[in-house]
This record gives structure tokens, sequence and C-alpha cells, in this order.
């Protein structure tokens, strides 16, 4: 059955309550990052990607979604999507614009920065995205991405991305999350950006939680060992899953095999096996693939027991061609290169690579999530994917932010027992001691004297994250012409780290109030005061703040 037939029927089950807000998925793929969001509770108002196949898939998978959008983001403006949906308002925007632009445009001789960086027009894709951030003004936005992005170009996409954000009002930092940990079996770790307006009352937890539904570690073997056996080239693009077989193999095994396939895969909701069909392999790369133990790379299989493989190798070095996985193991990441070959994704106890159900099972899409019959399309968007259980542990870290954010009063942080300052003249009075301390002179100032000048940072400067505060790149030593605090100390106009925008004379400060909280010295409250920032919001921008727990910028955004 194809794409086509698909849109004509409800195949998904339903979802769950949509509670938590709204939001729009951009670059969205084929729908993993949809899928989780609205797993968490948000009810989604548009999802757009420009290629067809990832496209129908989404429409076809999640038909509840009003507008599933095929769209080239560069050639379709904001106005026209608020127009659309009906609304400018949305509570949170989610999407992974490419990054191929940065991390391969590259010259012949390998330059990937300066004056010999190609241009590329995928390099600016992310300002599309930031466009809608920009326009819609969302309570939250989170971006997700390679970990190359932290260093492609020299790092200039990961800095423009954050610096550019904050320009649009939003407090922004980066964190690495790890997909294992989050109950997908795979090795898996990807960069979010993540960017709250300025006005929110709080800061983001920068630790993610799994969902309820996710076993952390889970291993390979729990996600795919059920499944039918095939020889290479065998399957059925849909056919009727033996239920004496499953239940079987559910009563034999542990719990996380059982919470994987029943909470995870959802396979009781699942009519059908679909996608489990697997490519053909020649003859000689299946009698390679015999000779690999479990969980071993033809590199290892060499070196370690001297085997041979009828594959063309230097025998002097020792080439990973192929890769068998391991039952106990994560699987390694899914790629869209899996469209390819599979020699890197053999499956664990068969003589064969892993097949489009396999992959998307890795990734922790349900088995009533189904995709194109054509293989090379399948893998290619199983692999581009966000793994629905990393979306679902971001929209549950987000709707707990947002939940929050909306019950912070003016008084904010009451565990805190340090003051706010009163006005600007007085958060200056607080820091201005600190910057004239040295390292050591700073570790051994008293904890009341060190904590009014932590608050006055958070009150001067509130579009800072105190996790930006330990990050470091390129300095940038333009002035800041609304920085009214140069004329205070011109220390503190200039220059600033460019990935974070903390002025770099803030930085020891900001390292020894992490350092305090490591000793636990400081508590949570006493690391982010959100209660210093939002009154330095509200010292500099009354306007915004139109009664307590509301903001200018949310009435403007119904309208």
């Amino acid at each position: 059955m194809d794409m086509t037939q698909l849109l004509t029927q409800k195949i998904h089950p339903d979802i769950g309550p949509e509670t938590a807000g709204t939001f729009i998925d951009l670059f969205c793929g084929c729908g993993g990052f949809t899928l989780g969001m609205m797993r968490a509770g948000f009810r989604c108002l548009a999802a757009i990607d420009f290629n067809k196949h990832a496209v129908e898939t989404l429409r076809a998978n999640l038909a509840n979604i009003p507008n599933v959008l095929q769209r080239d983001l560069t050639a379709y403006p904001p106005e026209n999507l608020a127009e659309l949906i009906g609304t400018n308002h949305v509570d949170v925007i989610v999407g992974g614009p490419p990054c191929q632009g940065f991390s391969t445009a590259r010259q012949c001789d390998g330059a990937n920065h300066g004056a010999r960086l190609k241009e590329d027009p995928r390099r600016l894709l992310y300002r599309e995205f930031l466009k809608y951030i920009g326009f819609f003004m969302p309570r939250v936005f989170v971006m997700e991405n390679v970990l190359g992005i932290k260093s492609a170009a020299g790092g200039k996409y990961f800095t423009r991305v954050q610096a550019e954000a904050r320009d649009l009002g939003y407090r922004v930092h980066g964190q690495v999350e790890d997909a294992w940990a989050l109950g997908v079996p795979q090795k898996r770790r990807r960069q979010l950006i993540i960017g709250t307006r300025i006005d929110m009352p709080n800061y983001f937890l920068p630790v993610l939680q799994p969902a309820p539904r996710a076993v952390p570690y889970t291993t390979l073997g729990a996600a795919i060992c059920d499944l039918p056996r095939l020889r290479a080239g065998s399957g059925l693009d849909e056919c009727d899953y033996d239920l004496m077989v499953r239940t079987e193999y559910l009563r034999r095994n542990n719990e996380m095999v059982r919470n994987y396939l029943i909470n995870v895969l959802e396979i009781e909701k699942a009519s059908k096996l679909t996608n489990h069909v697997s490519r053909p392999h020649n003859d000689r790369d299946l009698r390679d693939f015999a000779k690999l133990r479990e969980g071993e790379s033809s590199a290892v299989a060499m070196r370690d027991h001297g085997v041979e493989f009828e594959f063309p190798y230097d025998k002097s070095s020792f080439k990973d061609r192929y890769t068998r996985q391991g039952r106990s193991k994560p699987c390694s990441t899914i790629v869209a290169h899996l469209s390819k070959d599979g020699l890197m994704f053999i499956h664990p106890t068969q003589n064969r690579s892993i097949t489009p159900r396999e992959a998307a099972r890795i990734q922790s899409f349900p088995d009533w999530f189904r995709f194109p019959e054509a293989r090379t399309n399948s893998f290619r968007l199983i692999g581009n994917a966000v793994p629905p259980l990393v979306a679902e542990a971001v929209g549950l870290g987000v709707s707990t932010y947002l939940n929050n954010g909306a019950n912070v009063n003016k008084t904010s942080n009451l565990t805190c027992s340090i003051p706010i300052p009163m006005n600007m003249d007085e958060a200056i009075q607080w820091l201005l001691p600190l910057l004239d301390l040295d390292t050591h002179a700073l570790r051994h100032i008293e904890n009341e004297r060190f904590s009014r000048g932590w608050a006055a940072i958070s009150f001067l400067y509130p579009g800072l994250h105190p996790d930006g505060g330990l990050e470091r790149g390129n300095v940038s030593h333009d002035i800041d012409e609304n920085n009214c605090l140069g004329n205070v100390d011109p220390r503190l106009q200039g220059p600033y780290y460019e990935i974070s925008g903390w002025p770099v004379v803030l930085v020891p400060v900001a390292e020894e109030a992490w350092r305090r909280f490591e000793n636990k010295i400081f508590k949570y409250d006493d690391l982010y005061r959100c209660d210093a920032q939002r009154e330095g919001m509200r010292y500099r921008n009354p306007e915004l703040f139109v009664g307590e727990g509301s903001c200018k910028m949310d009435i403007l955004s119904v309208n």
C-alpha cells in the first residue's frame, strides 16, 4: 500500500490529550519530533517540510494535524502560515534546519572556514527557522541537530544561531542529549539549542528526564528480536504478525523488552507488520557477514582474530567496512546513509542488514507508524528523523518549564534568601566589587556578598543564561550600543563571547557561581536567579508587564 492510499485512512491511534500548548514543527521530516511533542501533550498547528515523501508520510500517520505542508521555507513567509492557521500565537516552535552547507561546503583544499569557504545557500537555512521565531515569538523554541554543528565552519553556525536568537529577544543555551539515556536503543548524541523568550520568569532546566514510557539504556535486542526471521532480499511490505509467537516472546522476556514493545512501539495498536523487508546482498558480502561475531566490526575481526575477508582491502591496515550489531548493546547511530547499503548495520543473529521496520524501531517509532514502500525513501526518512522518545522528553521538559513559569510570581525564588537589586544603581554597586577580584579572591569571598553580585548580573543582563557562563569560543570586540552599562564601567561593554553573549569580564564570576553550585554551597535557586532576571526585565521594560503573570508580548501575539 502506497502513501497516497494511506492518506484515506486513519491509521494512527489516539495520541493522547493535547493540554500542554501549541507548537509548529519546521523542517519536520517524516514527523519524529511532531509525534514526540504530541505524545507530550502539545497540539500541532502546522508541520512543514520541502520533501514530498516526508510530508506524505507524516500526513498518512498523523492525519489529525490540520496543516501538514510541503513548502520551501525560503519562499513561504510566516505571515502566510499565520493566515492559514488563523493565529500568530504559538507556544513552541521546534525543528532541525539542515547544517550540511557548513559541514560539507569546502574547497578542493579542504577549507571549511575563512575566505575559502564556498558559498552555499544551505548555510542560511537556520535563518528561515529564526525568521519564524521572530514573527511568532513563541515562548520556547528548540532546534535539534548533529553534534557537528558546534564545530562546523569553525563554530560559526552554532554561534550565529544563538547570537541572532538573542537579538530577537531570547535567552539561548546549547545542551547535548544522549538518546540512549532517554530510552532510545542506539548510540545517538545530538545537539539541542533551546531558546526561552526573555520575558519568561524562569530558566529552562538543562537536564531532560526520560518519558514515563521509556526505559533508559534499552538494548537493541529488546527493540527488534521479536520480529520474524528473514533472509537477505526477502520479506513483505505488509503482513500479519503471528500473535501466538508475539505472546510467547513477551512471556519469555524481561520487563525492559515488554516495556519497549508495548509502551514505546505500541505493538498491540498495529494491525499489520509493515516495512519488514530486507535488502538483497551479493554473495561475497553474505559470505563476509558470516565471518563476523555478534557486536564485531570487520576492522576488529581482522585485527584481533586474523579474519580474512573477500572484499578488496589493504592487508596492512584494518578497514572498517562491515559491522554486526550486538543484542545486548545499543545500535550504532541510525543515519540516512542506510539508504545506500546497510553494511554497518548487520543484524545481530541473521545474515543480512536491518530492515526499515527494524531501523524505525531503533529510532523509537511505533509499529503503527508506516513508511513508504520504497526502501531507499524509508531509510532516508527514518535516518533523518528525530527519535520520538527524544522529542517526547523534550516536549515534557518544555511543558514542565511552561507550567512552572506560569506559576511564578514576582517574588519568584522564595527559597533564595539574597535580595533582588531595587534598581540599576544598586545592582551595579553590588557587581563592581567582584570585577576587581581574581579567581582566588572570588573563591574566598563570603557567600552573601558573592550572591549579591551574582544576582546583580541576572538583573543587569536578563538575556544571559547561567549555563552559557561556561561557554568559550570566539570573542567579539564589537561595542554594544544598546548597553548603557559601558557608561558606568567600560569593562561592562565588551568584549564578549559570541556563542553565549557573556561579557568576558563576567566569566570568572560565572565560573565561581558554578563551583559553588557543584559543591552544594549554592542551591538551584541561588544559581538560576529567575527573580532577579525578571525584575531586571521589569525595570528596563515595564511596558512588557501589563499584569502579574502576563506579558505584552503574549497579548500582542494573540491579535
